[in-house]
């Protein structure tokens, strides 16, 4: 497995921002019109919100499809500190919908894995991040 690695790049449009990663794929981010950007795509709490929707699903499409179970569509309803902004720290809230034949034994499972997803753990998790200035 390669080591995830994105690069990200300022245009002329103000707060407007393009992604590369090492394979080859490309995306924008931008914030909306009343913060000064144009809007033009997701801003970067709205990113964080689908890394963890697609890690999400991903995950549990993935782990069903391992078991033989007849999961058929995934949706994740993500939203960032819905109450408000918190004292401390900062609230996701995940509602998983799961579309296929599943017993309540299944769906409970697939809930304790969506919790365990890579993208879930990182958030969860302590996260270190080094920064420096090139050149």
């Amino acid at each position: 497995m390669s080591i995830p690695r994105v690069h990200a790049k300022t245009g002329d449009a103000a707060y407007a921002v393009s992604f590369t990663d090492d394979q080859g794929n490309a995306w924008h981010a931008d914030e909306p019109v009343a913060e000064g950007g144009g809007n033009t795509g997701p801003a970067p709490h709205r990113l964080l919100l689908s890394a963890l929707g697609a890690c999400t699903a991903i995950t549990l499409q993935m782990y069903a499809a391992r078991k033989g179970w007849a999961l058929r569509h995934v949706e994740v309803e993500l939203a960032f500190n819905p109450e408000g902004t918190p004292k401390e720290g900062n609230d996701i809230t995940r509602v998983i919908t799961l579309e296929g034949d599943l017993d309540a034994e299944q769906r409970d499972r697939l809930l304790q894995i969506a919790n365990k997803c890579p993208i879930h753990r990182v958030l969860t998790g302590e996260v270190r991040i080094a920064s420096s200035l090139a050149g």
